[in-house]
């Protein structure tokens, strides 16, 4: 049974639906900040199917950026010993789209106005369970203060783009 009140959607949940062909993929893509200090890695798109765009881009956090937290995780390595899951189990954020830029030749994206010590504070959330609203608004309040004249929640063109298609 779906849930009528969900509005995001990972994309991978949507089989009849792709990444537009005039956008690139970006799963998969290493994300740096302004600076060029790595993110982590696009696991994601978190997209809003009701207006055909991709919304949020669901981060899996770099170890390094993890491990600056300075804070006491269990972690327990897989069996490729490259993936680290924390006991918690929370290591990804979201990104707004409309806060990246997407480098298609070198396939790195960047968040250019928000800095490496702020996404080290930027609270995590738990892909078994996902996010709800109240973590979107402390996300985005962190990311954008009441006060930071670059963030403004009517862009049109943000809202405005179609980054996928129904196949």
């Amino acid at each position: 049974m779906e849930n009528k009140d969900k509005n995001l959607y990972k994309l991978d949940e949507l089989s009849d639906y792709k990444v537009a062909s005039n956008y690139s993929d970006v799963r998969g893509w290493k994300i740096v900040d302004a600076e060029n200090h790595t993110i982590g890695k696009i696991d994601n798109l978190w997209v809003n199917k009701d207006m055909q765009r991709v919304v949020y881009l669901d981060v899996k956090l770099d170890k390094g950026l993890l491990d600056d937290r300075n804070e006491v995780h269990d972690v327990i390595a897989n069996d490729n010993g490259k993936e680290f899951i924390y006991k918690e189990g929370d290591s990804h954020i979201i990104i707004p789209i409309g806060s990246v830029n997407i480098n298609k030749d070198t396939k790195i994206v960047m968040a250019n106005s928000i800095g490496y010590d702020t996404f080290r504070r930027t609270s995590r959330y738990n892909t078994q369970h996902n996010f709800d609203r109240e973590y979107e608004r402390r996300v985005m309040k962190s990311y954008y203060p009441e006060n930071d004249p670059n963030y403004d929640s009517n862009d049109d063109a943000f809202y405005n783009r179609r980054e996928f298609e129904n196949r």
